[in-house]
């Protein structure tokens, strides 16, 4: 572990308002980037971005999650959170992936699913689901990498994947430790005490399997971080196309199935 901070210093590093998120890392490594929009049922979600390119002349479909950097960029967005047209665009793009066998490379940025009226009204909760029942039968490479505030199912909704990647100061959950200490104690000034419980940070998940990789930050700048997942992110890519489907579905079912064993 490069650096000791307290779960929930790591939970405020995560959330930092200057923090990439997934535009960043798009823009940095993917080359001829294609957004592709709209889910084909009701709209687009611009707290979702998705499409295609190119790392180091692989194709790949690339779908992330983006709070937006100005304050009405924000507000457009959600500060990242997801409609259900925005896990839907997700699916879209990932079962396109799945017909040309790219890899699909997702990062994971929100405190959750967006949990408006209109949202729940299109049915939020079965988005999610389905996205977890499909991804987990998806016939290509799925790798995901947590890069600031992984919370809840909106957050699993992109991390049904066959390697999971965290940066250092990513944090995932499936609840905000404000929200657990709500509910445990009636009391959210008791959220640090609560992220320490939730076990919450990279290094805690890494070491129940959760994730298999955690990218240092300590020291480096984000140039840096993105140069270190990029080379990461290339050497799990050739290891899982070399899988047949049959052993790539089975390498996926085996690394959730240890989860906790």
């Amino acid at each position: 572990m490069s650096e000791t901070k307290t779960a929930y210093e790591r939970v405020q590093a995560a959330r930092n308002g200057k923090r990439p998120m997934g535009s960043y890392y798009i823009e940095h490594m993917v080359d001829d980037f294609v957004e592709l929009h709209g889910d084909r049922r009701y709209g687009d979600d611009p707290a979702i971005v998705g499409g295609i390119g190119y790392i180091n002349h692989i194709p790949v479909t690339v779908i992330a999650m983006e709070r937006g950097d100005t304050i009405e960029d924000r507000m457009k967005r959600h500060f990242g959170c997801p409609e259900p047209e925005g896990y839907r665009k997700a699916l879209r793009l990932m079962k396109e992936a799945e017909k040309f066998r790219r890899p699909v490379i997702c990062f994971i940025g929100s405190s959750g699913a967006y949990c408006g009226i209109g949202a729940e009204k299109r049915g939020q909760g079965l988005a999610i689901a389905e996205n977890l029942y499909e991804m987990m039968g998806l016939k290509t490479p799925v790798i995901s990498v947590v890069v600031g505030e992984g919370g809840s199912g909106g957050a699993l909704a992109l991390g049904v994947c066959d390697t999971a990647i965290m940066l250092e100061n990513a944090v995932y959950s499936v609840i905000s430790p404000e929200g657990c200490a709500s509910i445990l104690w009636k009391d959210s000034a008791k959220a640090p005490e609560a992220a320490a419980h939730l076990r919450l940070t990279s290094y805690d998940l890494l070491s129940f399997d959760v994730v298999e990789k955690v990218i240092p930050e300590a020291g480096k700048t984000d140039r840096e971080i993105c140069s270190a997942l990029k080379t990461i992110l290339l050497d799990e890519i050739a290891k899982l196309r070399g899988l047949t489907n049959e052993e790539l579905l089975d390498h996926r079912y085996e690394k959730f199935r240890k989860i906790g064993a």
